[in-house]
């Protein structure tokens, strides 16, 4: 198993691509930690993880608050004494065209995507400094790397993580530590279905597979970047689009 032994925390892990992960990651040995809001699907997670022989924790955590995210590490350590992943997978979206983009929007994606990727990683990397090796996945966007009609916040936050990715990636790399990112494109995931189905159509028809993507297709990625077979992979993106922006 890839990843036996190791400890991953996961944020967003209560639903879709997160949810998807921490089975991925708890199949391949890893204990896992899902890091959400979402208490109820939360504890839900962590029961069916039980029943399939493996080991999970259900930590609630608002990313955005630096305070909450100590916590979730403190939390983590208290468990299993170590930190070896971290998939920086929550995130929300809140769109509008600019003209109509509230503050109140902006702020709010800002805050879930950008800053709780930064709240969260500043709050892993004592531990992984200590142990002298890591892996940090970041979860940016197509989005994120060409923008989309209707996302200013959301592709801001994006882009924002893929800076910070290749920043930590030179500052990190020479610890042990390794700092890629994962750029999603359509996914059949809660928020795609928000988007009206002749929309989804068409974007379909833009994709060379001709489908959405799955959640376990992302889940798969973040499998490879946290696994030692990635162990001489930094600072990259991997797209993981059906070839949408190619």
């Amino acid at each position: 198993m890839r990843l036996n032994d190791k400890v991953a925390i996961v944020t967003g892990g209560a639903n879709g691509i997160g949810r998807k992960t921490v089975h991925r990651f708890a199949a391949e040995g890893a204990k896992v930690v899902i890091a959400d809001f979402n208490e109820e699907e939360g504890q839900k997670v962590v029961q069916e993880v039980l029943d399939q022989s493996g080991t999970a924790l259900y930590v609630k955590v608002d990313v955005a608050n630096h305070e909450s995210t100590q916590n979730m590490v403190q939390t983590t350590l208290n468990r299993f004494g170590k930190i070896d992943i971290l998939i920086n997978n929550a995130g929300i979206t809140s769109d509008g065209l600019l003209t109509k983009l509230t503050e109140e929007s902006w702020q709010k994606v800002i805050n879930v995507n950008l800053t709780g990727v930064f709240n969260c990683t500043k709050a892993v990397i004592p531990s992984m400094l200590e142990n002298g090796s890591g892996r940090i996945i970041n979860t940016s966007s197509v989005s994120g790397v060409y923008g989309n009609f209707g996302q200013t916040n959301y592709a801001a936050a994006k882009a924002g993580v893929l800076g910070m990715t290749r920043t930590w990636a030179k500052e990190l790399g020479g610890k042990g530590i390794t700092v890629n990112a994962v750029a999603p494109g359509f996914c059949d995931t809660s928020m795609t279905q928000q988007v009206p189905e002749k929309v989804i159509q068409k974007i379909i028809q833009q994709i060379p597979l001709k489908r959405l993507g799955k959640p376990e297709d992302i889940a798969n990625a973040y499998l490879y970047l946290a696994s030692d077979e990635a162990s001489y992979v930094n600072g990259t993106v991997l797209h993981v689009d059906g070839g949408i922006v190619m």
